[in-house]
C-alpha cells in the first residue's frame, strides 16, 4: 500500500514533469521576447506563421497529452484505491513510469528531428511503433528513411517507424 509520503512525491514529481515539458515546448521566440521585455513586430509575423504551419502538430500533441493525462489519473486511482492488491498498485505504478519514460523519449527524438534536419515534428510511441508526423509538404523518400534511421538509434530492440508527411 502507497503511504501519503509516496503519493505526495508522486505527485509533485508528475507536476514538475508537466511543467519542465510544458516549459521545454514553449517556443524560444516567446521565451526571448519575455527575457527582453518585448520584440520587434517582424518577430511576432514570423512566430505566427510558423504556428500556423504546425496547427495540426498542435492538435496531435493536444490529443495526445488528453489521452496520457486520463491514463495517468485512471492509474493514479488505482494507486489511491483501499481495495487494490498490491500487484495491481505495482502494474499501475510501473505503467506511470512507462509512460513517463515514453513521454521523455518522443520529446528527445522530437528535438533530434528538429536540430538533425531542421524540420516540426510530433512523435508518438506505442509498446513496439513509433510514429513521426513531419509538418512539411514535400514527402521525400530519402528523407523519411533518414528519419527512420535517426529514430531507430534511439532504441535498442527494433521499432516499427512510420513517417507521416503532413501540412
Amino acid at each position: 500500500m502507497i503511504n501519503k509520503r509516496s503519493l505526495w512525491f508522486l505527485t509533485l514529481f508528475s507536476l514538475i514533469l508537466v511543467l519542465s515539458v510544458y516549459y521545454i515546448t514553449m517556443p524560444s521566440e516567446l521565451l526571448m521576447a519575455t527575457n527582453n521585455g518585448g520584440s520587434d513586430d517582424t518577430e511576432t509575423v514570423s512566430s505566427t506563421t510558423e504556428n500556423e504551419e504546425s496547427a495540426e502538430l498542435v492538435a496531435l500533441r493536444v490529443e495526445s497529452e488528453e489521452k496520457m493525462l486520463d491514463e495517468i489519473t485512471e492509474l493514479k486511482e488505482v494507486l489511491t484505491d483501499s481495495n487494490s492488491t498490491t500487484e495491481e498498485k505495482n502494474k499501475a505504478f510501473e505503467k506511470m513510469q512507462e509512460l513517463n519514460k515514453n513521454r521523455g523519449t518522443e520529446e528527445s527524438i522530437e528535438n533530434k528531428i528538429k536540430e538533425e534536419f531542421n524540420l516540426k515534428s510530433f512523435v508518438s510511441i506505442d509498446e513496439t511503433s513509433v510514429t513521426v508526423t513531419i509538418d512539411s509538404t514535400k514527402h521525400d523518400k530519402e528523407l523519411a528513411n533518414k528519419i527512420m534511421r535517426s529514430v531507430q538509434e534511439e532504441f535498442e530492440t527494433s521499432m516499427s517507424i512510420s513517417v507521416k508527411f503532413q501540412k
